[in-house]
């Protein structure tokens, strides 16, 4: 396989999928990336660049003054019951919501924060 094959293929792979080669590299010929790097020549192959995060999940992290009223914006936000939305939110910190667009995760933490409680965006 000419060493332009082997570009090729490293180029199609994942973020997750380059990281499990560099590991599988590093163990079968006991060096580091780093070791690796300084011996690659000038010109060498580009590393793909992280892909864009696309989904987020929304953490509660402090329920603030206004517990019921966070309740209420966690039920209205999850479609969880009372008893499953108190739940969650006496036990802060938790995600309120995952794999949501940006958009939308910057929505409920709006709404979190209206409330007084203190939201993040992971």
């Amino acid at each position: 396989m000419a060493v332009e094959d082997i570009i090729g293929e490293i180029e199609k792979l994942s973020v997750l999928e380059l990281a499990e080669l560099v590991k599988a590299l590093e163990e079968k010929f006991g060096v580091t990336a780093q070791a690796a790097v300084v011996a690659a020549p000038a010109g060498g192959a580009a590393v793909p660049a992280e892909e864009e995060q696309t989904e987020f999940d929304v953490e509660l992290s402090v329920i603030g003054e206004k517990k019921i009223q966070v309740i209420k914006v966690v039920r209205t936000i999850t479609s969880l019951g009372l008893k499953e939305a108190k739940a969650l939110v006496d036990g802060a910190p938790n995600v309120v919501k995952e794999g949501v667009s940006k958009e939308e995760a910057e929505k409920i933490k709006g709404e979190l924060e209206e409330v007084g409680a203190t939201a993040a965006i992971k």
